[in-house]
């Protein structure tokens, strides 16, 4: 009797892990605590100071969980597709060789990269300049959605030229993927 009970438990936790995989529960996934879900707004410690901006310029906290397996590296790309660039978006934030022991970034590390992971590089974005750079659509546009994606990559480290273009960055993160998680913020002014 006991041994039945035992074997149905059993069965019922397997059936409950299966079902939770297949429903996507333990999905690969991308936080902050600084940006709420759903596309919420942007505070103004994270818009950039510049350009008619006055923000702080720091970079939200962020932190992923369940990597596909096989994962090497992570890789960090933070976009404005709504930027007036004739199509082209615009970058705010690439961070790659991230290794795979880590589980998220901490607020700040973005300014001059010295919290970064041991190994972990910056892009130069299209601010010119490697780091993160944060929000500041033009004055009066509807508000720019902001797309933070950590890629899980499939090898521990990817070789770009010293003064590689966030596109370039961008195409070789994809080559290398096994998966992605995004989130999504908004800014307007």
């Amino acid at each position: 009797m006991a041994l039945k009970r035992l074997a149905t438990k059993r069965l019922a936790a397997s059936a409950f892990l299966l079902a939770a995989s297949a429903t996507g529960v333990w999905a690969f996934a991308l936080k902050s605590p600084d940006i709420a879900p759903g596309g919420g707004p942007i505070a103004e410690t994270f818009v950039y100071n510049g350009f008619g901006c006055a923000g702080g310029d720091l970079s939200p906290a962020l932190s992923w969980s369940n990597p596909p397996a096989g994962t090497r590296s992570f890789a960090l790309l933070v976009h404005d597709p709504d930027a007036p660039t004739g199509g082209a978006g615009f970058w705010h934030w690439v961070v790659y060789n991230i290794p795979a022991s880590a589980t998220g970034l901490p607020q700040g590390v973005g300014k001059d990269g010295k919290g970064l992971p041991a190994g972990a590089l910056q892009v130069a974005t299209d601010f010119g300049v490697p780091g993160y750079g944060g929000p500041c659509p033009p004055k009066g546009d509807k508000p720019h959605h902001y797309n933070f994606t950590v890629y899980a990559l499939k090898t521990d480290k990817l070789d770009l030229p010293p003064h590689a273009t966030a596109s370039l960055a961008g195409f070789l993160i994809n080559a290398n993927s096994l998966g992605k998680a995004s989130l999504t913020g908004t800014y307007g002014r």
